[in-house]
């Protein structure tokens, strides 16, 4: 893929796993760093984005790929044809209680839905009677961009329609369509729901609704167990 390098670092505020970059803030940057980002784009992860250390994101339009200096595959990035249905907003209040409490969460430091973030987005998804899952995001978040936000809070509540006690789910590949920023301050609704479980792999949808209740944000994500 040509074009000219662009150098991107994830800053340590946005991590996810422990000593990695939040998954949804990652494909998120590497989007929004494309010179014209497509529609639709998709971004797969290969390994984990590295904190605070410069990353390399070489190609255009039609398609990149994300480095460490080393040479290191991290993402790549290319265009999607198909659209991506909303899920159905869910009333939050015939949703059950959080399903991560202080001790259950696989990944208590999330910048997303981490308890112990308190600088993050502060997602706490709560299952619904469906099946699926339902949370409250107040969006822009002081300091965050909020195109990056938006595709971060998509991420999430996405992975917690399949995630199961004593195993970790992480997020593989995300495509995002941003309909509109929120507002400043707007409570926003995110919802989430699983389409398939094959194997180790999951591909579920969210949808992000702002606070008139219109579509913000679509996502489609493929999430993989990594075991216990």
């Amino acid at each position: 893929m040509s074009g000219p390098t662009r150098w991107l670092r994830v800053e340590p505020r946005y991590g996810g796993p422990p000593g990695a970059g939040n998954g949804g803030w990652t494909c998120g940057l590497v989007a929004a760093a494309l010179p014209a980002p497509p529609p639709v784009p998709e971004v797969t992860l290969h390994s984990p984005a590295p904190l605070h250390v410069p990353l390399a994101l070489r190609g255009g339009t039609s398609g990149a790929v994300l480095h460490t200096s080393g040479g290191r595959l991290v993402a790549t990035v290319v265009p999607r044809g198909e659209d991506i249905p909303a899920v159905p907003p869910a009333l939050l209040d015939a949703a059950d209680g959080w399903v991560a409490r202080h001790g259950a969460h696989h990944l208590p430091t999330c910048f997303v839905c981490g308890p112990r973030r308190p600088d993050g987005l502060r997602i706490r998804p709560r299952r619904t009677p469906d099946g699926g899952i339902a949370a409250t995001v107040v969006l822009p978040v002081d300091g965050v961009p909020a195109r990056l936000a938006v595709w971060a809070a998509l991420d999430c509540p996405g992975g917690w329609t399949v995630i199961k006690p004593g195993r970790t789910h992480l997020l593989g590949r995300l495509a995002v369509v941003v309909d509109r920023l929120p507002g400043a301050g707007d409570v926003c609704l995110v919802v989430g729901r699983a389409v398939r479980v094959e194997g180790r792999k999951a591909l579920v949808r969210t949808t992000l609704y702002g606070a008139d209740g219109a579509v913000a944000a679509r996502a489609e994500a493929t999430w993989v167990s990594v075991g216990r």
